[in-house]
């Protein structure tokens, strides 16, 4: 699933490409990406001579901003992309939404496992239609905390790094990927727990949590061999090449040359340095 640095390029590329222009019509092909509407009718009224004003990010979700007041949320699931293509260009395989503009490109949603979904909403009625964004942690990116408030959540927790950096009601955005680099780049291992830090190790995952997400916003994020997160143009990111320890399993540490190690943490696959990660 595209994490925080992956979202971040897409709401950037798209508030460029749409911030201003008027929807002329939308095209529904499969209502489970629509679905908390009861109709394509319901969803479509509410944009079809809309102005799109600009993008903002709650977290992995994408706001449209409106002029009718409402916003168009966009969450990508776990293959979700949104491609920018002319009218005359074929349409890919699993495009189940097509927005046309008055003029310029249309902006299309493809999703081949139809987990992400679009819908409009009213701000007020948000956090409703999405509990978890009412519960979200603080934004390393658009709203960065100091790195003694940093201290201060991890010492108010009781839990394994990796858990803590995944905690969308700590932090918001990071995931699998981004949680073992940045551990990787903390030169701490996933299972120290976190109010067992010494003020050292704090600064250095506070700064690993900001720079490598911005790096990897700078690079246009990840994508990884399922080629399933793509920008707007269809083109991958090149974060991936960059990876420390994500996916480098039993190839050598660029710090120490000891030997990346993968394991199980909560289900979910881990990659670290047993030597240089303490």
């Amino acid at each position: 699933m595209p994490e925080l640095p992956e979202v971040e390029t897409i709401r950037r590329e798209l508030d460029r490409e749409v911030g201003g222009r008027k929807v002329k019509t939308v095209e529904v092909t499969n209502n489970r990406s629509i679905r908390k509407h009861t109709n394509k009718k319901q969803f479509i009224s509410r944009l079809e001579g809309v102005k799109m004003k600009s993008v903002t990010r709650k977290g992995k979700y994408l706001l449209v901003n409106l002029d009718s007041g409402d916003l168009l949320v966009v969450h990508l699931g776990m293959s979700g992309q949104l491609l920018r293509a002319t009218p005359k260009e074929p349409m890919a395989k699993h495009t189940h939404v097509v927005f046309s503009f008055t003029q310029g490109p249309q902006i299309r949603f493809v999703d081949p496992r139809t987990f992400g979904e679009l819908f409009v909403t009213t701000p007020d009625a948000l956090t409703e239609e999405v509990p978890e964004l009412a519960h979200l942690g603080f934004d390393p990116v658009d709203e960065p905390v100091s790195w003694v408030d940093f201290g201060r959540m991890l010492m108010a927790h009781q839990i394994k790094l990796k858990a803590f950096l995944m905690d969308q009601s700590i932090i918001a955005g990071i995931g699998n990927i981004y949680s073992d680099e940045i551990l990787w780049q903390a030169g701490l291992r996933y299972d120290r727990i976190s109010n067992d830090l010494s003020t050292q190790e704090i600064r250095r995952l506070y700064r690993a949590v900001v720079e490598t997400l911005h790096e990897a916003i700078k690079h246009g994020g990840s994508t990884l061999s399922d080629q399933q997160y793509v920008n707007l143009a269809g083109k991958p990111g090149s974060f991936q090449e960059f990876h420390e320890v994500y996916d480098r399993e039993k190839l050598a540490c660029h710090r120490c040359r000891d030997v990346i190690t993968k394991t199980k943490f909560q289900s979910r696959t881990t990659y670290f340095c047993p030597s240089c990660q303490v």
